[in-house]
C-alpha cells in the first residue's frame, strides 16, 4: 500500500498550491515563495515533491493565520515529525512484500494462537516477504520473533504500562517509536501489502473494521486479509455471525464485502491466501479515469472474455482490455515491462474488484 488511496478524484496537491497562491496577496505569495527557496536550496527535488512542498507550507501559512492553539499545533507537529521518522525508516524497504500482523498484546507464547501467528511469520520470511507489528508482548512479538529481525519492523506505541520494545525488535534501526495511535495506525496500514489479524480485544477490533473500511471504499489499496486462529477457535466465528446476521442482514454491509478478507486457521492456509493474491496481479493506480491494474501473465483472449463477462458490472463504460504502460506511468518508471489491464471502475463496489482480482490470479494467458 505504499502509494496513496486507490480512490480517484479530490484536491489534488497542485489544486492546493495553486489555491493557496490565488488567495494570498502578492507580498505574502512573495513570503511563501522565499521559505520554501530557504527550505529547498540544499535539497534535488523533482516537479511533485516541489508541488507538494509548497501546499504543505501553504497549510503551515493558514494554521499560522487561524490562530491556531498552542495545544493543536504540537498535536500537528508530533504526528508530522513521527510519520517523517517512520517514512525514512521504511523507504529502503518500499519494494519488499510486507505483511502487518494485528492482535492481542496479551497473548502469553505457550498459547497456540502465540505460535500460529509466529509461524505464518517465519513462513512468510522464507518468502523474503518482511513482517510489520507494533513492537509490544503479545501476537506483535509472535510476529516479529517468527519473522527475525532481518525481516521485522516494529511500529511502537509509547504506553505508560508498557516498558518498551520487545526483545526480538529492541535496539534496531527498523523500530519507529510512536506517541499517537493514529500515526501508528496510518503507517501500520500504508507500508503494507496484506494483513494477518489475529484475536484480541478493543484495539485489535479497532484496527480489524479500520482496515476492512478503508479496503472497502479504495481508501486503501486491494490486499489480502487473513483472520487468523487456531482449528476449533470460535473467535472469529462469532465475530462473523455479528456481522452476517447484525451488518449485513440489516443491509449496512453488502453480502460481497465478505470477500475483502478470509478465516484461516493453519499457517499453510495463511500463507496461500497472501501468497496467492500476488500469484499474477501485481499492483494498481489510476491514469486518469481509468484503472490500471499491473500483472505478470496478461490474460488470454478467452479469458479476458470471461473476465468481461463475470464483471461488466463494475465497468462504467467500454470493457476491460490488455493495455502497455501508459504515459505517466513511463515517465515515473513505475514498473513498464509488465502488461496491464485498463477499465473504467465505478468507483463503488471494491469487494467485487477484489473478486476481479481473485479472478485475474487465475489466467494463465492460455
Amino acid at each position: 500500500m505504499t502509494g496513496g488511496d486507490l480512490e480517484a478524484g479530490g484536491n489534488s496537491p497542485q489544486a492546493r498550491a495553486h489555491e493557496v497562491a490565488d488567495a494570498l496577496p502578492d507580498d505574502q505569495e512573495d513570503a511563501l515563495h522565499l521559505a520554501f527557496e530557504g527550505l529547498a536550496k540544499e535539497h534535488s527535488l523533482g516537479p511533485a515533491q516541489t508541488r507538494e512542498l509548497q501546499a504543505m507550507i501553504g497549510t503551515l501559512s493558514d494554521l499560522a493565520k487561524e490562530g491556531t492553539a498552542v495545544g493543536d499545533l504540537k498535536i500537528a507537529n508530533a504526528a508530522l515529525a513521527e510519520m517523517t521518522e517512520a517514512f525514512r525508516v521504511f523507504r529502503p524497504y518500499r519494494k519488499v512484500r510486507k505483511i502487518t500482523m494485528f492482535g492481542s498484546a496479551r497473548t502469553l507464547p505457550e498459547d497456540p494462537v502465540y505460535i500460529l501467528a509466529r509461524d505464518v511469520a517465519s513462513h512468510l520470511a522464507r518468502a523474503d516477504w518482511m513482517v510489520v507489528t507494533g513492537a509490544g508482548p503479545g501476537i506483535m512479538a509472535a510476529g516479529l520473533e517468527g519473522a527475525g529481525r532481518e525481516h521485522a519492523f516494529g511500529v511502537n506505541i509509547r504506553l505508560p504500562h508498557e516498558e518498551g520494545a520487545n526483545v526480538f525488535i529492541a535496539q534496531d534501526p527498523k523500530l519507529v517509536e510512536m506517541r499517537y495511535f493514529f500515526t501508528r495506525k496510518l503507517m501500520l496500514i500504508k507500508e503494507s501489502d496484506a494483513y494477518a489479524i489475529l484475536p484480541g480485544g478493543f484495539g485489535t477490533q479497532d484496527e480489524s473494521f479500520e482496515l476492512l473500511t478503508l479496503l472497502q471504499t479504495g481508501k486503501a489499496e486491494p490486499a489480502p486479509v487473513v483472520m487468523m486462529e487456531t482449528p476449533g477457535g470460535t473467535y472469529w466465528e462469532g465475530w462473523l455471525r455479528f456481522v452476517e446476521g447484525e451488518a449485513i442482514a440489516s443491509g449496512w454491509v453488502s453480502p460481497e464485502d465478505l470477500a475483502l478478507f478470509k478465516v484461516t486457521t493453519s499457517v499453510d492456509e495463511a500463507t496461500a491466501e497472501v501468497l496467492g493474491f500476488y500469484r499474477n496481479y501485481h499492483s494498481c493506480r489510476w491514469v486518469g479515469d481509468l484503472l490500471v491494474l499491473r500483472v505478470q501473465t496478461a490474460p488470454s483472449r478467452g479469458e479476458l472474455a470471461d473476465l468481461n463477462r463475470r464483471f461488466a458490472d463494475i465497468v462504467t463504460q467500454g470493457t476491460i482490455r490488455i493495455a502497455t504502460a501508459f504515459p505517466p506511468e513511463r515517465s515515473s518508471n513505475d514498473h513498464p515491462e509488465l502488461p496491464r489491464l485498463a477499465l473504467r471502475f465505478d468507483k463503488w463496489h471494491f469487494a467485487r474488484l477484489r473478486q476481479l482480482i481473485d479472478a485475474i490470479n487465475e489466467c494463465t494467458g492460455t
